[in-house]
């Protein structure tokens, strides 16, 4: 069963879309909704997310600085005139 609807299509897809279909040999039609299929399984399948994992290392500590003390962290980390 087939549906008659209007579509506005912008001019490269249409251009796109008419050159497929020289080149397999079928009508617009067929080809855009060839077209239009393959694009709606690709959306559906989406590639699973990948985890992204994220390994503490040890740095260590240095003697003299008070980690409660967030100013005199950021002088140490960018100098003095850090204003």
């Amino acid at each position: 069963m087939s549906i008659r609807t209007t579509v506005t299509l912008d001019e490269d897809v249409m251009e796109r879309v008419q050159r497929e279909s020289k080149v397999r040999g079928a009508s617009f039609r067929e080809t855009l909704n060839d077209l239009l299929r393959l694009g709606l399984l690709a959306a559906a399948q989406r590639p699973a997310r990948r985890t992204l994992r994220i390994e503490p290392v040890p740095m260590g500590r240095k003697d003299g600085l008070n980690f409660d003390d967030v100013a005199a962290l950021l002088e140490y980390a960018e100098g003095e005139l850090r204003r």
